[in-house]
C-alpha cells in the first residue's frame, strides 16, 4: 500500500484528484480502472464523436487525453523516482488536444492505447520501493513526491470517468 501523500508533497490543484482515490489506495483503483477502459473499447464510433456541449471534447478526445496525461505523469515520476534532480516541464492538455489525432481514430482503438499505458504505469507504480516513492521533485514548477504522482494518476482518470458519466452518459 502506497500511504496517501502529505499536503506539502503536491501542489493544491491535485488535491482533487488525490481524495478522489479510495481508502483501499492509488494501486487497487488503477487495476480496477481498466476494467472501465475495456468497457469504453465497445462503445460505438457514434458515442466516440459525441459532445455534450460546443467547444467540449469528444468522448474519444478525453479518452485520449486521459493517455496523454498518464504518460506524462507516468514519465514524471519515472524521472523523480530515479533521482533524476532535473525540473520537469508541464504542459498544455488543451494545446496537445488542438493537435492530437484522437478525434480521427477508430474508438476501440484509443482505448487500447489507454489501456497499454495503464499497465505500463501500473508495472512502473508496482516496482517502486520506498525509497523511491519517497523521493521529490520539480514538475511544472512545483514540488511534487512520486507517491503523490501515484495518487494523482488514478485521480485524475477518475475524474474523467465520472464525467464520462454524468456528462457525456457513458459509464
Amino acid at each position: 500500500m502506497i500511504l496517501k501523500p502529505k499536503d506539502d508533497e503536491f501542489a493544491p490543484f491535485y488535491a482533487g484528484y488525490i481524495g478522489k482515490v479510495p481508502s483501499s489506495g492509488p494501486l487497487a483503483l488503477l487495476e480496477e480502472q481498466l476494467t472501465a477502459f475495456g468497457r469504453l473499447a465497445d462503445l460505438p464510433e457514434s458515442t466516440g464523436t459525441h459532445r455534450y456541449a460546443e467547444g467540449k471534447w469528444t468522448v474519444k478526445e478525453l479518452v485520449g487525453h486521459m493517455a496523454d496525461t498518464e504518460r506524462v505523469f507516468s514519465y514524471r515520476l519515472l524521472r523523480i523516482a530515479r533521482a533524476d534532480p532535473n525540473p520537469l516541464a508541464g504542459f498544455d492538455e488543451n494545446a496537445w488536444a488542438a493537435a492530437a489525432p484522437h478525434a480521427g481514430r477508430v474508438m476501440r482503438d484509443v482505448v487500447d492505447e489507454m489501456i497499454h499505458v495503464r499497465r505500463a504505469t501500473l508495472s512502473l507504480a508496482w516496482s517502486l520501493n520506498e525509497t523511491a516513492i519517497s523521493r521529490t521533485g520539480m514538475a511544472n514548477n512545483k514540488l511534487v513526491s512520486a507517491r503523490a504522482i501515484v495518487w494523482i494518476m488514478p485521480g485524475h482518470a477518475q475524474h474523467h470517468l465520472d464525467i464520462l458519466k454524468e456528462r457525456y452518459a457513458v459509464s
